[in-house]
């Protein structure tokens, strides 16, 4: 499958079990949301989670782009993405958790021709404050998917205060066609995760107080890049047709090692569709994480050859995303923010080796001298502690 028949499969499945689709919007919470970005496929979804009503309904599906900064570290190994896009499926307090896990099952099985036997999964298994989740696991078993309770991680909070409940995780195995599946997701990295199924029943209070929802409802999210590679059999998303482009034309362009290869991938891939909603470099706020993805690009460029410059990126990669994500900036608005922030980013470094250049900065760096260098200077300090470096 390529990933728009993956796409029509999931929205067809639940469009026959009465889901109403809705279409994933702009990256951008609405105003007085303290979130910089969507995060998840549920975010947009919060107050009908609460109990208001949708003018759609009570079975919803659909898609939604999503932006997540806690990963940046992550980015460079086979699954982990800045942007992505999360399928997603929901109850407003119409079915429960256990339906939902059927069609989970009968989705990936006859949809996507995954093998029951190459499926695993974990549930929750209680903790201090509530017992495990019995009727989870008696689905699953009934289902005949072996099946592992895990105390802890199987909670799923929307942050320290909000909606939470017990999850379903439904692992596959990507230990090659003909590996036996050994050991269990908490053993072997091997299996990799693809859906998730939270039985979305309580909510807890500032104080840290849990009460439960006077709405029970199912909140499901499954990661498209992610099942597009475990259903296109690669070994990381970064070989699945969503990104192509980008994986033909910049390795020949710019000689790094794959992860450096990956993050830069990752990071303008990122950068496209945060500038496609709108978005700008700045110092603050949303245009703070766009230039900040931007320099980490230009920093891992520059490490090895100075003179790499952004003004050589192909345009097919640009509007290929674009066009994927049916965001309306053409790829010439795309390059120009590129390029000024390139330029401003070199302005900045040539700066930053003058002033690192000076006596006071010449030994090991307290934790004062890079609040002074970024107060006084505006050097990050990563800028800095990558300019000490080189």
């Amino acid at each position: 499958m390529d990933t728009d028949q993956i796409m029509r499969t999931f929205n067809d499945f639940f469009r026959e079990r009465g889901h109403h689709r809705i279409d994933g919007g702009t990256l951008l919470p609405p105003p007085g949301d303290p979130v910089l970005f969507t995060t998840s496929g549920m975010h947009p979804l919060i107050p009908h989670l609460e109990g208001r009503p949708h003018p759609l309904g009570r079975r919803l599906s659909g898609v939604q782009r999503c932006l997540r900064t806690t990963d940046l570290d992550e980015v460079g190994d086979g699954t982990h993405l800045t942007v992505f896009q999360m399928l997603g499926s929901w109850s407003l307090g119409d079915y429960g958790l256990p339906q939902s896990l059927r069609w989970g099952c009968e989705l990936l099985r006859d949809g996507f021709g995954i093998p029951p036997e190459r499926m695993h999964v974990t549930v929750f298994g209680g903790n201090d404050e509530i017992g495990p989740d019995d009727e989870s696991l008696a689905t699953w078993r009934e289902l005949g998917l072996p099946v592992e309770t895990v105390r802890d991680d199987n909670w799923w909070s929307h942050g320290p205060a909000g909606l939470c409940g017990p999850d379903s995780e439904i692992f596959v195995w990507t230990g090659g066609p003909g590996t036996p599946p050994q050991g269990t997701p908490t053993t072997d990295p091997r299996w990799v995760e693809v859906w998730n199924h939270v039985g979305m029943r309580h909510h807890r209070a500032e104080d840290g107080t849990l009460q439960p929802l006077r709405q029970p409802d199912v909140d499901t999210g499954m990661g498209l890049e992610r099942l597009v590679m475990l259903l296109q059999g690669r070994d990381s998303v970064y070989g699945t047709d969503l990104f192509e482009p980008w994986a033909r034309h910049l390795p020949p362009l710019w000689s790094l090692d794959e992860r450096g290869t990956r993050l830069v991938i990752d990071h303008l891939r990122s950068a496209t569709v945060v500038i496609g909603d709108g978005v700008r470099p700045s110092a603050g706020s949303h245009g703070y994480v766009l230039r900040r993805l931007v320099r980490r690009v230009l920093t891992t460029l520059w490490r090895d050859d100075p003179s790499r410059t952004l003004s050589d990126l192909p345009q097919e990669p640009l509007r290929h995303t674009l066009d994927h994500f049916r965001l309306p900036t053409g790829p010439d608005e795309v390059r120009g923010v590129l390029d000024e922030e390139e330029r401003r980013f070199r302005d900045l470094v040539r700066r930053g080796r003058r002033v690192l250049d000076r006596p006071e900065f010449s030994g090991k760096l307290s934790d004062d001298d890079y609040r002074r260098l970024h107060d006084t200077y505006g050097l990050p300090r990563d800028l800095v502690t990558g300019l000490r470096a080189g």
